[in-house]
């Protein structure tokens, strides 16, 4: 934009060591732009963009006092400073203004106050024409994309933009909804976190004294006991907001009286504490909503994620502890001092609440529906957030009407008129960039989805359930499809739940954007499922398990999600998963045969052989078969900013200890990082189980996370980074034999203090291995349920884990017609464990242990399971019990078909 206005090329970008910036490296190293950085917490370094901050929350909080108005209109407030400051004549540019130097000369007299009342001309908005003209609203500010005015309707919430406005500038609506408003919002500006003081404060304000006059001791008492709504006379805060306002048409007044306005607290337009965008501006306002100081360090702000040490809840304890003096000391002005005392606990108090902006009143700008205010932006990811950025783009578009389409081919409703005593459920769009294995985009896809939350146990659904295979299934069929050299297909469903039939009775209203003109206030009788009902998934598998009986196959009853086809010499197996289905065949034209037969039903896509499901890349070869999950990986440190990050040799330390007593607690917005993060970690676990004890640990300190459990986080991504192209083989073997190897290590758990009696009960991590001839299909790693009192106990009870998942898949390959051994192989490393399942030895130290354990005892009597010793050393589930160290690592990457 700057390039073309002014017609230079751009050279260098400064900023500060924001997360959010770490994504344009990329790009600015392909345009040759050289991106430079300032030092955390050196706001000094990037001084001018800070300072410019600073001015742009001090005219736009000062809006904000001046009209009453709640800081909930802080991003509008914003927006109308930017726009009145870059019409201010301003001396270091010889008294032009910065519209003024890109060529656009500002009109003065089409200023007007911000917040007063208006009347704007709503006869094009009108549906009837006997409808008012006009109606009073308040003055929100200038749209950037039209030469109108926004003006919002206060009991409705709804902007209009409108050229043809009339105003009032002596009339402030709010200020008669709000009596008191300018105490009320320096009460929610002081309310802010604290240590937001550091975006915008600049680094002198941090060092003024904590000082009070005295006819303002009653003030903090008042913020914290809540003011009184009968409070008369105007007071500080007030009498700065006039000022502020009066910037807008006087620069030189502003600059006198900047001081006072700084007492406002700029910092608290910016309290936001999702995942870091970018600061306000004045073109695009939806990229404010998840705006963070630009000085608070997030865990994904690290370009290279060196700094494990450094974590979100140091940054912002530590900033909220330097912020204390200059949240109050800009509140005041210079005079007399109030009792120390008093002014701490005000201050500790302050320190001490929730920092979530719903707690302290702020909230996300609203997406208005009215069709006519488009001025947000997409999200980072290039996907809509609301329908009205979706009705921009020509891509999202022709996706919405694809889908409507498509609903309306498959006749999911048809539309009645209002029924009463009826539960009536919304619907909203859904929007999602399909992509290639390779990372380019495949296609845009709109869904509409329904707000099945709405739904009411036993009037509008009943049963639930979702198809999905489990992975130990898929990885079992890919190993016996590689072994028996089996084609593998790849289909898709398109639109699969709007195929399930509904047998219960639900209403929803018509979709947004796409109302019926002649029938706007009918409502949608669904006659087939839609994605979000409770009952879709089950429906769909209803009507997709019916076909395909019908079609001579049988269902799993060891996974319901797969579907076998046995007879003469054709076999065909069909995994399940919600709409993506894997075919394996002995026959190609029998898969042909099939997709003509599901194709007169479903709408299906043949993606071809094998290669890109559900986030895993396939490579195949004639003797091998490689399943990765290198791209989600990628994707993963670029949404925490380690792409840079220096890698490590093993995943987890093994001198350090986790426990839930180490480190600091993280703060609310780290803590749903931190979950989100570990969820996605627990997902790579599918194709590498060499991280699966580590990810087992973090998950075990979801509910209070803390600076310990991040870096621990943070080391699991790093090791991920020097082991992107790591995968799990799957080979042609010729042997059909199920064993296991099974392990546990005694009381490694810290954290589980069960007892009243004084001593900490810990308990035992088991983990086991299972193969189906030379492949790995299943395996765990997790904390057992009860206490062992030996290490005998606890490799029993991992025997009998790993012994009923052999049992499951013995079970699988019984059904599929997959000949194997009569008895499968287990391996274990405890002389007294091997024992106990052959002879009920021990009886005075095993009575104890629960009954349910003891089955493998059966197993091993009925020679459907033989136990064999292997000594510490080749122990192969050594690394689902604990940290190992990095040759360990190696060999045990190696014992489980982990290659690159």
């Amino acid at each position: 934009m700057a390039e073309r206005l002014l017609d230079r090329k751009i050279k260098s970008v400064q900023t500060d060591w924001g997360g959010e910036y770490q994504r344009l490296n990329s790009f600015f190293q392909r345009i040759g732009i050289s991106h430079h950085v300032s030092c955390p917490h050196a706001h000094q370094q990037n001084g001018s963009a800070e300072r410019k901050h600073r001015h742009i929350v001090e005219v736009g909080l000062s809006l904000l006092a001046h009209a009453s108005m709640p800081l909930k209109f802080w991003d509008e407030a914003f927006l109308t400073a930017t726009y009145l400051i870059n019409r201010t004549p301003m001396k270091i540019i010889h008294y032009d203004t910065p519209a003024y130097l890109f060529e656009e000369q500002p009109d003065y007299n089409a200023l007007r106050t911000f917040g007063c009342a208006c009347w704007p001309n709503l006869r094009p908005y009108n549906t009837h024409k006997l409808a008012f003209r006009s109606k009073q609203c308040v003055f929100l500010g200038y749209s950037p994309l039209h030469k109108g005015f926004k003006c919002l309707e206060v009991n409705s919430g709804r902007v209009y933009i409108s050229r043809d406005v009339v105003f009032d500038e002596n009339i402030f609506p709010f200020a008669q909804l709000r009596p008191n408003a300018g105490a009320r919002l320096r009460a929610e500006v002081l309310l802010l976190p604290s240590h937001l003081v550091h975006s915008f404060g600049g680094t002198e304000l941090c060092n003024q004294p904590l000082i009070n006059i005295p006819n303002h001791t009653d003030e903090t008492a008042e913020l914290h006991a809540g003011i009184s709504a009968g409070e008369n006379g105007a007071n500080p805060g007030e009498n700065a907001g006039a000022d502020g306002a009066e910037t807008a048409a006087n620069s030189r007044h502003f600059m006198q009286h900047g001081s006072d306005v700084h007492g406002a607290h700029p910092e608290g337009g910016s309290a936001l504490q999702s995942p870091p965008r970018s600061a306000p501006s004045a073109t695009c306002p939806s990229q404010t909503q998840d705006s963070v100081p630009a000085s608070i360090t997030h865990p994904h702000d690290e370009p290279g994620g060196d700094t494990s040490s450094i974590s979100p809840a140091d940054v912002v304890s530590s900033a909220a502890a330097d912020g204390m003096h200059a949240t109050h000391g800009s509140a005041t002005s210079s005079g007399g001092n109030v009792s120390s005392p008093h002014t701490f606990d005000a201050a500790q108090q302050i320190q001490q609440r929730p920092v979530t902006r719903s707690q302290h009143g702020v909230h996300r700008p609203k997406k208005y529906t009215d069709g006519t205010v488009r001025y947000g932006c997409l999200t980072e990811t290039g996907e809509p957030s609301s329908l009205q950025e979706a009705l921009s783009s020509a891509n999202w578009k022709q996706a919405m009407d694809k889908e409507f389409s498509a609903l309306l081919h498959n006749k999911t409703w048809h539309l009645v008129p209002p029924v009463k005593g009826k539960n009536i459920i919304d619907s909203k769009w859904v929007y999602k960039i399909k992509k290639k294995a390779d990372g380019t985009i495949d296609r845009y896809k709109a869904r509409l989805v329904a707000k099945g939350f709405k739904q009411r146990y036993g009037i509008d659904y009943e049963d639930t359930f979702s198809p999905v295979v489990k992975a130990a299934t898929i990885r079992l069929v890919l190993s016996i499809a590689m072994s028996q050299g089996w084609s593998l297909r790849q289909l898709d469903v398109q639109n699969a739940f709007l195929h399930g039939y509904l047998d219960e009775e639900v209403y929803m209203r018509q979709p947004p954007g796409f109302e019926d003109a002649r029938q706007p206030h009918f409502l949608c009788k669904l006659d087939k499922a839609l994605y979000g009902l409770k009952q879709a998934p089950r429906a769909w598998y209803s009507r997709l398990s019916k076909k395909l009986q019908e079609l001579g196959f049988s269902s799993s009853k060891a996974d319901t999600s797969l579907f076998f086809y046995n007879k003469g010499h054709h076999k065909m197996f069909v995994l399940v998963y919600v709409d993506d289905i894997i075919v394996a065949s002995s026959s190609s034209p029998a898969v042909n045969a099939l997709l003509k037969d599901l194709e007169k039903d479903f709408a299906l896509k043949d993606l071809g052989d094998l290669h890109y499901f559900l986030g895993i890349e396939v490579k195949r070869t004639p003797q091998t078969l490689l399943l990765s999950q290198e791209r989600y990986t990628t994707e993963l440190l670029e949404r925490v900013n380690m792409t840079s990050c220096k890698p490590v040799s093993t995943p987890l330390s093994t001198a350090e200890k986790l426990s839930v007593e180490i480190g600091d607690e993280l703060g609310p917005s780290d803590v749903t990082q931190y979950r989100s993060i570990v969820g996605a970690l627990q997902y790579l676990t599918l194709t590498r189980p060499d991280i699966s004890y580590s990810v087992n640990k973090v998950c075990q300190f979801l509910q209070t996370p803390t600076t310990a459990h991040w870096s621990a986080v943070k080391r699991i991504l790093r090791y991920l980074k020097g082991t992107l192209d790591l995968g799990l083989k799957i080979v042609k073997s010729s042997s059909n034999l199920v064993s296991a190897f099974s392990d546990a290590d005694w009381a490694g758990s810290v954290d589980d203090r069960r007892s009243t009696g004084g001593f900490a009960d810990r308990r035992s991590t088991g983990g086991f291995a299972v193969f189906f001839g030379d492949n790995l299909i299943s395996w765990s790693a997790r904390k057992q349920a009860t206490v062992s009192r030996s290490s005998t106990e606890a490799e029993y009870k991992a025997l009998a884990n790993a012994a009923a998942e052999i049992i499951w898949v013995r079970k699988l390959l019984t059904e599929l017609g997959i000949l194997h051994p009569n008895a499968a192989r287990l391996w274990c490393d405890n002389l007294g464990a091997t024992y106990m399942t052959a002879n009920p030895v021990f009886h005075a130290r095993t009575k104890h242990i629960e009954v349910d354990y003891h089955f493998v005892r059966e197993q091993v009597a009925q020679k459907l399971l033989d136990i064999h010793f292997v000594s510490s050393q080749d122990q192969v589930a050594d690394g689902f019990t604990k940290p190992i160290s990095l040759q360990q690592l190696i060999g045990f990457r190696h014992n489980l078909n982990l290659v690159c």
